[in-house]
Order: structure tokens, then sequence, then C-alpha cells
């Protein structure tokens, strides 16, 4: 017999203690044994005493604070202060204002709501609630107020006068009329009159007139109490392809763009009184417009097949004699209606995420994609992401208040009106 075979349980026993010794120094280590916090300075070591608390403060030395010498919190902290307004941030990882990261977002209105607009001279936004039938507005605290006590119902689009007092109510029987929420006026419009867009001064509105007839089918514009009507241009079967556009500074009334080939069109500019304006082409189809406040420049946004047909925005000079000059593409990729400028030199976009391929023509593929906000510079062509929406959202249009301090935007899926602060 060998020395094995005759010590073999004693030499099992002995290394069923001696792993059961170290596993238990293990869990010691690791569980039970005081936690310690190394000084990287090189000093001795830090320990949490066994009440739980902290350790009292040392002497300091040669200690170099950082921010400013007075001893106030460095800009931007989310430490507590001596203030007893402070607030703690709940979550770091948003910001209050919109500075390139996930930004905090308000909900003013939760909808839904439909026909949303900015009146520059209140600040406010104004809308219709179709749980009611009444117009509101509604400020930048979340306060409501109606424009009147007047119930329409089922009001299915709006067209707001530039200022704010007037709109173009459409019902789903093809009813219209303008009301005056000023003067609470109210007056019917022809059944056949579609794509209304108001004046500057908001005293006149452009529209297109169907007839029955192809050759009653006209460009025209009216008051905005629907008296003097006037033609402008006649239509014919090419009424897809007529744009009623009023622009601020009175020289276009509306577009016409014609077919060249695949991805070209040639846009034409319509003015009050059969003015020979120069054309522009423009590379895509999807056409989608937006004036600068100074109407001088015409946003664009158009899809074609180089770019897997994905809306993407352009801008080109749209005044007078200098109608087509400097067209630049701006190298985003979202539609016209989801931006808003803020001067004539800046914009604001909602720009999703991502696109699928064909997204152009078929804009409901991105009606679940989240959306991030970018300021777009139309002089250098520069963008900058300022904002994340604090929860994901597919942003439907966007307005800055007047002193442009905030930005506000529609939930494309329900309806509802949120708030960015800018600063």
């Amino acid at each position: 017999m060998n020395f094995f075979s005759k010590y073999k349980k004693l030499i099992l026993v002995i290394l069923f203690i001696a792993f059961v010794l170290g596993a238990a120094y293990l869990l010691y280590i690791f569980f039970f044994r005081d936690m310690t916090s190394p000084d990287i300075t090189g000093g001795s070591i830090t320990t949490i005493d066994n009440t739980g608390r902290l350790p009292q403060a040392g002497p300091g030395s040669n200690i170099n604070p950082i921010g400013n010498a007075t001893g106030s919190l460095p800009i931007g902290s989310d430490v507590a202060s001596d203030d007893p307004s402070f607030v703690a941030n709940p979550n770091p990882n948003i910001t209050p204002t919109a500075v390139g990261r996930i930004t905090e977002t308000s909900q003013l209105v939760s909808g839904p709501t439909v026909g949303q607009m900015i009146n520059n001279t209140t600040g406010q936004i104004q809308y219709y609630n179709p749980a009611d039938g009444k117009f509101y507005g509604v400020d930048k605290n979340g306060k409501t107020s109606p424009l009147s006590n007047k119930v329409f119902h089922n009001v299915n689009t709006v067209t707001w006068s530039n200022d704010g007092n007037k709109a173009v109510l459409e019902y789903p029987d093809n009813s219209k009329i303008i009301y005056d929420f000023a003067n609470k006026k109210q007056v019917t419009l022809p059944k056949h009159w579609e794509d209304f867009d108001f004046s500057a001064n908001s005293e006149q509105l452009v529209m297109k007139s169907l007839g029955m007839d192809r050759d009653s089918r006209y460009l025209a514009i009216t008051n905005s109490d629907g008296s003097g009507g006037k033609i402008i241009e006649f239509i014919g079967d090419n009424d897809k392809r007529v744009y009623p556009s009023w622009s601020p500074n009175n020289q276009i009334v509306g577009m016409y763009t014609e077919g060249i080939d695949y991805d070209r069109q040639t846009v034409y500019f319509l003015g009050l009184n059969n003015e020979n304006f120069k054309s522009t082409v423009i590379p895509g189809r999807g056409f989608q417009q937006q004036w600068s406040p100074d109407g001088k420049r015409l946003l664009y946004s158009v899809y074609y097949s180089e770019n897997q047909m994905k809306p993407m925005l352009w801008i080109v000079d749209a005044s007078g004699s200098q109608i087509g000059n400097n067209r630049q593409m701006l190298n985003v990729q979202t539609w016209a209606e989801k931006c808003t400028f803020a001067n004539n030199n800046e914009l604001y976009c909602a720009v999703p995420t991502s696109l699928d391929y064909g997204a152009g023509f078929l804009p409901s593929l991105s009606n679940q994609t989240p959306d991030q906000i970018y300021r777009i510079n139309t002089q250098s062509g520069t963008k900058q992401l300022i904002a994340i929406p604090q929860n994901e959202v597919t942003i439907a249009s966007l307005f800055v208040s007047p002193d442009g301090n905030n930005l506000y935007f529609t939930d494309k899926n329900n309806g509802s009106i949120n708030k960015i602060r800018l600063r």
C-alpha cells in the first residue's frame, strides 16, 4: 500500500478544510472588511468609520479652489447652495436650457389641438380645442384663456392671419368661414375655395378657386371680409402644382411648378399684377416652401433620387431681380414645414433621427421617428444641434417666442403643445 492510499482520507479532509478557510477569507475581503478609499495625492488612507459617518475634515494645505475666489459655485453646478429657493436638478443629464443635449421640456397643453400658431404681439400660442370647439391662447407658463366664447363644432383646418385676429375655418363637408376674433364677425366663403394664405397686413388672402369646369379654375385673391375678389392666374387642371403663398414683402402671391425631368422642376413666381418675374430650377419633387420674414428668400424642401428620395432643405433668393440667386443646399434632411425662422438669417428645424428610403414621397414613414432640434444659419449654412426633447417626440411644427427666449413645438401624434427654453 503506497503513502497516498494509506492517508487518502486524511488528505481529503485537509484539502476540504483549506477550501472552506479560503472561501471564508474571500467572503471577508469582498463583503465584510471596512471599505477604504485611497488618497491619490499620496497621503494616508482615509476610511469611513463604523458609525457610517464621514470622518471630520482635517486641516487643509495648498488647496486650489475651482471657480472664482469668492467661494461661489462654478456656473452650471448642480450642488445645493445656501439659497433657500435653490432646487437641485433631479436629473443632471437633462439641461434646463437648449445647449445641445437632452433638454427639459414643459407640456403647456396636453392636446389634442389643431391649427396652432404664435401671436407675435401677445406671445401666446393660439389653437383650436376639438374637445369643446373653442379657440384658446396659452402663454409661456401654461396659462390658457379663451379667444372667444363662441363654439365652432368639428373644425378640421385652421389658417390664421398674420396678426392672429382672423382665421379661415374649414369643416369636413367643405364649408368654410372667415371668423374675425377681434370684431366677432363671421363671413361664409364658397366651398370651392381652397388652400388659403393671408397677406402680410392680414387684410387680404389668396386661394385657389376650383370650379367644377376646368375653365373656371383660378388663383385668386379676396379681401378678408370676403369682398373684392380678383383673378390672378388661370389654373385649369394644374391645381396640384399651384401653391398660394403671400410673401411678406407683398411681391409674390403664389408659385407654380413645372417638371423638367424626373429630378428637376422649374418654379414660377406669380405676382398681383401679372409681373414677369424670373423663375428658378429646383432639384427634386415634393416641393414645400416657407418665406423668410423679410420675403427676400425662400426656404424649401424637396426629395430626389440622389438623396434616396429623402427630403432635403434648400434656400434661394426669391425677390425681384434676385430670384434664383444664391441657391444653397443646407444638408439637413427634413421638411420645410418642420422649420421656423428666428430672423432673416437663422431658423430652427426639427430633424428626424433617421429616415427610411422614400420618406420624401411617403412622409408617414417618419410618423413615429423622434426628432432633434437644430439651429441653422442660412447665410453660412452652418448647423448646430441645440436640443433633444426630454421625451422622444415627432414634431409637427415649431414656433419661436417674440423675445427669442422660448421655442414651442407641437407633437405630431397627440397634438400637445410643448416648450423648450432657449436661454
